[in-house]
């Protein structure tokens, strides 16, 4: 997701006014003035440092993914994503879709793909901290983890690159917790966070919008069933081979310049 967020729209303003109009809702007014709000980055700052700070957390994510087809006409996908990280350098995550069925394996030394639906599987050897494992998956494997880019030590400094204007929107409502809405801008991306309120500032959702992309496709990420001290099994993060099971070899993406 990182690379969602710095790569690849009427008015969302606009949009937003119309819709709420339609049905008679109201939509309280922001005075949105130019720049980055220091309020907006100083809630995202807190947020990021609680998430770096923990030293192992859980949870669930469901990610739905747009795709726009060159009809205009617009499909989403969704992915069902249950997580458990151990800092500085172990993760797991299995996801469940419409388009994929994977796990991943993290210890430290090695990153482990295994596809049930195939009962194959892919390892390689994997950087000694989470940041450059997401860094190599991102960049060499092409595999975008739905919320990676909260996952960093330096989650800030990734999600505040080049953006040109930031407010807090206000208070929401996220799967029944209280949480502040900000929203962000960059160039071709436009995205929102809601954190949420009290003494564990946790994101809640997390939504990306392409706004170079025809028909501005979004990914939307609503986080759930967070625990911030679970209990953890060491060998939860080495992957052991399923009966059966195929080792194959992963896809990388070419190099830069590469025919």
């Amino acid at each position: 997701m990182r690379n969602l967020i710095r790569a690849p729209r009427r008015s969302t303003a606009a949009m937003v006014f119309c819709v709420a109009g339609a049905v008679g809702w109201t939509i309280p007014a922001h005075a949105q003035s130019a720049g980055v709000d220091p309020q907006a980055t100083a809630i995202l700052k807190k947020s990021t440092d609680y998430v770096a700070g923990l030293k192992q957390f859980s949870g669930e994510v469901q990610a739905i993914l747009e795709a726009v087809l060159q009809s205009g006409q617009r499909l989403q996908f969704d992915t069902a994503v249950t997580f458990t990280v151990q800092r500085p350098n172990k993760l797991v995550a299995q996801r469940k879709g419409d388009l994929v069925n994977q796990t991943f394996y993290y210890d430290g030394k090695t990153l482990t793909l295994y596809n049930a639906d195939r009962n194959v599987h892919a390892t390689l050897p994997a950087p000694a901290t989470l940041d450059g494992m997401i860094d190599l998956a991102a960049d060499s494997l092409d595999i975008i983890a739905p919320g990676g880019d909260l996952l960093y030590s330096n989650a800030y400094d990734v999600l505040m690159q080049d953006v040109t204007s930031g407010f807090v929107v206000g208070q929401a409502v996220v799967a029944g917790v209280r949480c502040v809405h900000l929203a962000f801008r960059k160039p071709e991306v436009d995205w929102q966070i809601w954190i949420e309120e009290g003494a564990k500032p946790l994101p809640r959702r997390f939504v990306i919008t392409s706004t170079q992309v025809a028909g501005a496709p979004q990914m939307t990420m609503t986080m759930t069933h967070w625990n911030t001290a679970p209990k953890v099994v060491e060998d939860a993060f080495t992957f052991a081979p399923p009966k059966g099971a195929r080792q194959t070899e992963f896809l990388k993406r070419p190099a830069a310049g590469a025919k």
